[in-house]
């Protein structure tokens, strides 16, 4: 039982950092201090002489993809951003001598590098969300999950007592205010929870719209749901689950302009997984995979 909800993320956190989650939190930062996190991480996966060589990312540069998110705009188009493997950028850094004024490409993630490679797994507490307006004040959410300093889970948590529900209306709240935007409109999957239920579904972006009835527990093998939140911890949210799910189950559907959250993929020692469960943020089809072997499970 968690009486304060600060008991229950810290506790969270803790199972995290066991969980191929770095245990040096970012807390309380800012999307600027998080665009300086990403920088970093994208100079780091980049020191190739074709690429960023000894030069740093300047804020110009930054901002040249910032906009091209801005531009992508739909969870759809995004996810496609984020599993391209590369972003293309104008070089202005001047100390760049080879490419300054040239256009390079930057990895930013492979989603074939699961706990491996250049791959970065990062915790951030209380992000803080800036109002939009004059009318809006800034807002603080609870935990984002960084994979190579990309935002893409957020989880908001209530205590015990506390309907999950209302973890669930806090993130619809958030994202009618445009908290969901910039570097934060990265985000695929939400996750809502308090210590004995939780829920996961995809974003609907700035033009869908928030739908209970693709809300969805995660489950066991038998469909049965997984609600405790150490079990959720160490499944749902742990390396290499997290990577994966971003990786292989939001899938963009071109069909419905929708992006869809599948489930896991149960992997075992005997080779790639069976397929567990089969949900869509937009549709409820899991019939059509339920019982088969895992798609692309190359890396498992």
């Amino acid at each position: 039982m968690f009486q304060r909800e600060s008991d229950f993320e810290n506790a969270l956190i803790q199972i995290l950092t066991t969980k191929g989650w770095e245990d040096q939190i970012l807390k309380y930062p800012t999307e600027d201090d998080l665009l300086k996190n990403w920088a970093k991480i994208l100079f780091d996966n980049n020191r190739g002489i074709d690429r960023l060589g000894d030069c740093p990312l300047t804020d110009g540069e930054m901002q040249q993809i910032i906009e091209q998110i801005t531009e992508l705009r739909t969870p759809l188009k995004l996810n496609g951003f984020i599993n391209g493997k590369t972003v293309s950028i104008k070089r202005d850094n001047p100390e760049d001598k080879v490419h300054f004024g040239k256009e390079i490409s930057l990895k930013i993630y492979d989603r074939l590098e699961i706990a491996a490679g250049q791959s970065r797994y990062q915790i951030v507490e209380q992000p803080v969300f800036r109002g939009k307006s004059r009318l809006l004040n800034d807002r603080r959410g609870d935990l984002l999950l960084l994979i190579n300093g990309m935002p893409v889970i957020h989880i908001e948590l209530k205590r015990s007592g506390v309907p999950v529900s209302q973890a669930c209306n806090q993130i619809e709240k958030y994202a009618h205010e445009g908290v969901f935007t910039g570097l934060f409109s990265l985000v695929q999957v939400f996750v809502a929870m308090n210590p004995d239920e939780s829920l996961y579904f995809a974003n609907p972006g700035p033009d869908g719209r928030f739908n209970p009835d693709y809300y969805f527990h995660w489950a066991d093998f038998n469909n049965e749901p997984i609600n405790d939140w150490k079990l959720i911890a160490s499944s749902l949210l742990s390396i290499p689950m997290a990577h994966q799910l971003i990786g292989f189950y939001t899938v963009a559907d071109d069909a419905d302009g929708i992006l869809n959250a599948y489930a896991a993929c149960f992997a075992g020692s005997e080779g790639p997984g069976q397929l567990g469960l089969f949900y869509s943020s937009g549709r409820k089809d899991r019939d059509a995979f339920f019982g088969g072997t895992c798609p692309d499970h190359e890396g498992f």
